[in-house]
């Protein structure tokens, strides 16, 4: 990896974006799921929030953080 294009703690420009955007969608999803009593929702906000500290590839944030935006839709369809 060129040393230009890594920030702090190996984290490249794409990721720290990417993990805005995903925390900023937990942050979404927690209140949303605190507001609404739905606990799935908010486990999933917490963690879309959480592993933006926790994960650092760019790749590895894109598909936890699609997967877990996708956890309550898949939930409410399979229960």
């Amino acid at each position: 990896m060129h040393p230009a294009t890594t920030l702090m703690f190996g984290l490249t420009t794409a990721a720290l974006l990417w993990g805005v955007l995903f925390g900023a969608i937990g942050s979404g999803y927690f209140i949303f799921g605190k507001k609404q009593g739905e606990p799935i929702v908010m486990v999933a906000g917490a963690g879309l929030v959480g592993m933006t500290f926790v994960v650092t590839s760019s790749l590895w944030i894109v598909v936890l953080g699609l997967l877990l935006c996708l956890l309550p839709w898949l939930w409410r369809r399979l229960t």
